[in-house]
Parts: structure tokens; C-alpha cells; sequence
């Protein structure tokens, strides 16, 4: 492989990502006193933050790795959903396929974190099914959006943008566009991505989709529980990440076993939307398998050794793909 051309060639391409946009708020503070009413820290406040998340953060990592992301959405109408926009605009990422919807908020996950704690985290969302009206608009802009991109993302969180109609409807549109689909699943839609080209659950989500016990640290039982799922979906591949024991691969006649990079690791959040990025860019450029579990392996170990969710850096990821890969 030439890595430095596969990382030129990523500046070339467009991704449609389909899934569940989010906003990150972030509330800093100290805590010096408990309060009167309640056994509870009162936390003084000194900065906040908002910040995308979601498939609004595989966008950026998308964004990060040099490629065009094409959001597709709903958010609410509501002032979060003027942040999530405002950050959009900031980060340069197109904002075409996002829906205002009137019947759901805006998904927003504050984080309040004092003196390095994380005190607790409040949510504020609604992850009811999208209504006739949103699923409509939603599958306007996928036909107007989709055949100018080189891979589809679906960045599946199970807040209800993504439903089996909605899915079955843009992988046949993909493929009559001869577009590759790359899946980060969730519950509630696993066995709804019927003939998707790739598929990428970790191990807790192939033990609830498939209703089974998994063992990451036992091959066999790796291989058994993602040659069923391929067979069930129909896939034309599964890409199982296992945490501390690496990852698995299992595509174009390939099964594929890479162990995980030893790290100093600092916080986990985000690394599946780097791994699904990754591999995104990869399959679009037609990278063999190895190719597409080393890349997206080696970046989800890498995002791991920051604090909070940020994307993965270019530069890092290629001088350590030149590295391992020499």
C-alpha cells in the first residue's frame, strides 16, 4: 500500500453520513461546598462549551481525514438547533441534508465536569421514530445528495432519524449508483441493513443484535458470531472492533484478525466514529481488507489517547501508518 497516496486520494472524496446529529455541552466547574438542600456538590461554574456529536462527529473526523461530509439529519427547531448549525458553519461542513424538524428537539448531551471529575450528564432528546413528514424530507435530500458521493455512512445512535424504510431505500439507491455502504449500528436497526457492504458493530452491540454471547478474547467465537451476522444481512462484509483485542475483519474473501496497538489510553469516547470514518474513506477507495482493518484499527487507537471526543489527526495517523507500515 502507498500510504501517502491513499491519504492524498481521501481529499478527492465525498460522504453522505445518514444517522443521528448531537450536540456536546461541555459545563466546567469546581466544587468547594456541598449544598444545603440536598447532599449534593454545588459546582461553581467557570467555562462552557458546545460541541458537535453524534454523526455530526464523524463528520468531522471525515473533515479531519480531508474528504467532503455531507450531513443528513434532523435537529429541532429549537436554539440548540441553532448552535448545532452555527458549529456546522464553523467547521466549514455542509449543511444541505439537515432537516428542521417542529416535532423533536435537538439531541443535546450536557457533560459537567469539576476538577477533572464528570459529576453527571443530563440528556435532552427524543428517540421516537421519525414521523411520514421528516422521513420524507429526510429521503428528499438522500436522492438529491447521494449520487454526488463515493460512500454512505450510516452513523445510527437509535434517536429514531434512521428506520428500516428509510434504509432499505437508500441502499438500493445506493447501489443502483454503484455507491458503497458502511454501517456503525445500534439496536434497534441491527438486522434492518439488508445488503450493506460493510458492517461495523463492536462486541457489546453484535451481542445484542444477534441475541448471542461473544467472546472478544476467543477467536472461534469471533469468527462464528460474524459469519452468522454476515449471513443474516447479507452483507458483503463485517468489521467487528474488539476493543483491547484489536479488531476482525471478515470481506471480499478475506478474514482478517489485527491485535490492538499497545497505548496509553485516556478515554474511549468518539473512537468508533473515527473507525467507521476511516473505514468509509478506505472501502470508497477500494483498499483491500487488510488495508481497511489496519487504517481504521490504527486511528481508533489513536483518538483513544485524548480526553474527551476529538477527531483523529491526519498527520499523526499517516506518520504512524508510514511507521507500521514500513
Amino acid at each position: 500500500m502507498n500510504v501517502q497516496k491513499v491519504f492524498e486520494d481521501f481529499n478527492s472524496l465525498n460522504v453522505l453520513i445518514i444517522g443521528d446529529v448531537m450536540l456536546d455541552s461541555y459545563i466546567w466547574g469546581a466544587v468547594e461546598r456541598i449544598s444545603p438542600e440536598a447532599p449534593v456538590p454545588i459546582v461553581n461554574v467557570k467555562k462552557k462549551d458546545f460541541r458537535l456529536g453524534g454523526a455530526a462527529n464523524v463528520a468531522l473526523n471525515i473533515v479531519s481525514l480531508g474528504a467532503r461530509p455531507i450531513l443528513c439529519a434532523l435537529i429541532g427547531d429549537d436554539d440548540d438547533g441553532k448552535k448545532l448549525i452555527q458549529r456546522l458553519d464553523d467547521g466549514k461542513i455542509s449543511k444541505d441534508g439537515i432537516v428542521v424538524s417542529a416535532h423533536r428537539p435537538t439531541t443535546v448531551k450536557t457533560r459537567i465536569i469539576a476538577s477533572s471529575q464528570h459529576v453527571v450528564r443530563v440528556d435532552e432528546e427524543s428517540d421516537k421514530v421519525v414521523n411520514a413528514e421528516e422521513e420524507l424530507e429526510l429521503m428528499k435530500r438522500i436522492e438529491k445528495l447521494l449520487p454526488s458521493c463515493q460512500v454512505v455512512i450510516f452513523e445510527d445512535y437509535d434517536k429514531g432519524v434512521l428506520n428500516a424504510s428509510i434504509i432499505e431505500k437508500t441502499v438500493l439507491l445506493a447501489k443502483n449508483n454503484n455507491i458503497p455502504t458502511v454501517v456503525d449500528p445500534k439496536r434497534r436497526n441491527f438486522l434492518s441493513y439488508q445488503g450493506v457492504s460493510l458492517f461495523k458493530p463492536n462486541v457489546k452491540e453484535l451481542r445484542e443484535g444477534l441475541k448471542i454471547d461473544v467472546e472478544a478474547a476467543n477467536q472461534l467465537s469471533v469468527e462464528n458470531a460474524v459469519d452468522q451476522l454476515k449471513q443474516k444481512l447479507n452483507a458483503g462484509g463485517v468489521m467487528l472492533t474488539l476493543s483491547e483485542y484489536g479488531v476482525y475483519i471478515d470481506f471480499q474473501n478475506e478474514k482478517i484478525k489485527l491485535p490492538a496497538h499497545a497505548r496509553e489510553i485516556a478515554d474511549v469516547s468518539g473512537a468508533g466514529d473515527t473507525v467507521v470514518s476511516i473505514a468509509a474513506l478506505a472501502v470508497a477507495l477500494n483498499l483491500t481488507p487488510t488495508q481497511i482493518a489496519f487504517l481504521s484499527n490504527l486511528g481508533g487507537g489513536l483518538v483513544c489517547q485524548h480526553v474527551g471526543v476529538v477527531p483523529i489527526d491526519k498527520e499523526e495517523l499517516l506518520k504512524e501508518a508510514l511507521i507500521e507500515s514500513a
